[in-house]
């Protein structure tokens, strides 16, 4: 980061074209009224015999092209006045990338649209990054674009999985639907594990259980005050598999945001199955919160610098 350009929107470019990712963070930044960084960090970890042949000068002289082409889109995207900085990185992606971000509003990455068995077998610098990093981390399937938003009736969606649990991760959607105009859907499921789906719901009236866990995150929202003033609510609370609902609100909403896993240790990986499968399939782009308060992160910061040293 730089004194002209201070908390920006940071964006990863690769080889790939990531017009998708920069069409959102171009919006982000052009709405919020900050800059944006561009990164590109070259990965010289050998991937076969053949990167052998490729030395490091030809590695980094693509990834500046790459980081060139990516800002001279970019440019073309947002008014003259907002801060357009970049950066070429060496090093491992996902540990880079959460180094740089530190101090950044938000981390925008663009992911592809794979087949199903190189989903299996390709690790996602999205989930990657997300896993280990504070900062908000947006997602941008490709070939979205802004032109895909639902301008009459916007729209942010988030997951909550525990209601009494949610209160950052309903800020951060907040705060995400009031700055865009939106109306917030709160989108709250439940099921079980086969064989236990059977027996248990047999016993379990759904709309009690509705009612109960909307009561709950009222209860939530009740303590949030002017958080959410001026924005329209609604609760969807239904008995239902978590990841296949949120794919399927991806496709009428704007903005899908949800929380990372809470460990009781600072490392490992924060995200559950849900989120990545969101990650994979959702249509529109995701937003990853921290769903900590804001003293047990500086709390887990201090741990992480401090597992870094020993």
């Amino acid at each position: 980061m730089t004194a002209q350009n201070p908390h920006p929107i940071v964006v990863a470019v690769g080889h790939d074209p990531i017009d998708s990712a920069l069409a959102f963070a171009a919006g982000e930044a052009s709405r919020i009224g900050c800059g944006l960084h561009l990164v590109h960090v070259v990965h010289r970890v050998a991937q076969g015999p053949e990167a052998m042949l490729v030395a490091a000068t030809d590695l980094e002289r693509a990834g500046r092209q790459a980081l060139n082409g990516a800002v001279e889109r970019v440019r073309d995207l947002v008014p003259a006045d907002v801060p357009v900085t970049s950066e070429l990185r060496v090093g491992g992606v996902v540990p880079t990338l959460a180094e740089i971000v530190a101090d950044a509003r938000m981390i925008v990455l663009q992911h592809r649209d794979l087949a199903h068995l190189m989903r299996v077998v390709t690790r996602s610098v999205s989930s990657g990054v997300a896993a280990h990093t504070r900062v908000p981390v947006v997602a941008v399937p490709s070939g979205w674009s802004p032109a895909r938003t639902h301008a009459e009736q916007p729209t942010v969606t988030v997951g909550v999985d525990v209601p009494d649990r949610c209160a950052e991760v309903l800020r951060a959607a907040a705060a995400e639907a009031g700055s865009r105009g939106a109306t917030l859907r709160i989108l709250h499921t439940w099921s079980l594990p086969s064989p236990y789906e059977d027996i248990v719901m047999s016993r379990t009236d759904d709309e009690q259980w509705a009612t109960r866990a909307a009561a709950e995150i009222q209860q939530v929202l009740d303590t949030m005050g002017d958080q959410l003033a001026g924005v329209p609510l609604e609760i969807d609370a239904r008995h239902t598999d978590a990841a296949d609902a949120l794919i399927v609100a991806s496709r009428t909403t704007d903005l899908l945001v949800l929380g990372r896993h809470d460990p009781v240790i600072p490392i490992g990986s924060h995200l559950g199955p849900v989120a990545r499968a969101v990650l994979r399939e959702a249509s529109c782009p995701v937003l990853l919160a921290d769903p900590r308060p804001r003293r047990r992160r500086q709390s887990a910061h201090r741990c992480e610098r401090a597992a870094d040293q020993s």
